[in-house]
This record gives C-alpha cells, sequence and structure tokens, in this order.
C-alpha cells in the first residue's frame, strides 16, 4: 500500500479593484411608476475561497463587506442619489452601529461543466443588521485559471430577515419591496 497524500489547500484572495458585487431594489406603491429600482454597488469588501484544486473538497467562503461603501450605481439625478445613500446608510443598514457585512460558507457543493468550468451551490451564514440568518444559498459559476478564479453568480434576501425598516415616502405611496437581489462577478488571485 502507499501512503495516503495529504490534500493540499489552495487559497484565493477576492479583488474588488476588478470585480462587480452589486444590490438591486425593487420599488412599489402607488407612485412605483415614478419611482426609482435602486442598483446599489458593492465598493469596499475583503475575503479568501479555500479549497483541493481539482477536488474543491474542503472548500469555503468567507466574505467581508464594509457597509459604508454601498452606493447607487444606476443613473439617477444626483439629489435623488445622495437622498437614497442617505437613506440606505442612516435609516436601512444603519452603518454606524452595523459597520459590516459578513458571510461564511457553511457547504460548498461543486460539480464539474466543462475543463475550468463549474457549477456551484454555496450554504452559508450571513450576518447583516446584527442579525445572523444560517441558511443562505447562493447559486453560481465558477472559472478556474492558473492562478486565479472568477465567481459570478446571485442570490436573493429579504430585509426583514434582517430586521432592516423597509424605506417608504411619500406618505407610503412608493415603498422599496422586502427581496433585494445580490449578483456577484469576482475575480481571485491566488495567495
Amino acid at each position: 500500500m502507499t501512503p495516503e497524500v495529504a490534500k493540499q489547500t489552495e487559497r484565493h484572495r477576492l479583488v474588488p479593484e476588478v470585480s462587480n458585487f452589486t444590490v438591486q431594489a425593487f420599488a412599489e406603491g402607488l407612485l412605483s411608476v415614478f419611482g426609482h429600482d435602486p442598483v446599489i454597488g458593492i465598493k469596499e469588501f475583503q475575503g479568501d475561497v479555500e479549497f483541493v484544486p481539482g477536488t474543491f473538497d474542503d472548500a469555503s467562503v468567507a466574505l467581508k463587506i464594509s457597509t459604508a461603501s454601498l452606493t447607487v450605481v444606476n443613473e439617477v439625478s444626483k439629489k435623488d442619489r445622495l437622498e437614497i445613500e442617505r437613506t440606505m446608510r442612516e435609516e436601512v443598514l444603519e452603518t454606524a452601529k452595523y459597520p459590516e457585512i459578513i458571510f461564511r460558507s457553511t457547504s460548498v457543493a461543486v460539480s464539474r461543466l466543462a475543463e475550468g468550468r463549474y457549477r456551484a451551490r454555496v450554504m452559508g451564514e450571513l450576518t447583516l443588521h446584527g442579525v445572523t440568518q444560517t441558511n443562505l444559498w447562493i447559486n453560481g459559476a465558477v472559472f478556474v485559471g492558473v492562478d486565479s478564479m472568477r465567481l459570478k453568480g446571485e442570490c436573493s434576501l429579504r430585509q426583514s430577515d434582517y430586521k432592516i425598516k423597509l424605506v417608504s415616502v411619500a406618505a407610503g405611496t412608493l415603498k422599496i419591496k422586502n427581496e433585494l437581489k445580490c449578483a456577484f462577478d469576482i475575480v481571485t488571485r491566488k495567495v
């Protein structure tokens, strides 16, 4: 019998400068036809992906986001942008009290689609607005290069699950829906 070879875990760091990470909110209510569906860009985040190359055994994902870095990225007037960002930071996310959003995977399932291409389903815990939910599912694709990876995917979350105040204006005739859609196209580099 030959001795068992230890599996070598590879670590990759997320590279925000060349990545895209957004949250889409949706307006509803009587005046929603005149309102905005804000797209929020996540500018400051850091994290790591660890896995055994070729097998994705022992895979894990960790992510930390600075809540103060979230900004409106779609086309809106300067006045609306400033008001949306102020409301988001002060009333919705309460960034002074909750400066970070943290995600940690608890389970990663990966299936090979082709050479260097994989489908991934990640389950993990998300801490947002001081509340931790343990059942967030993220579906995505993984593209593996020599010393880098690209992770693309999306997930949905409900603000009320994190005790976030649902925003409304104009006496409630325009408000943001409970469900948000998160999308990412993140590049990693081997450490």
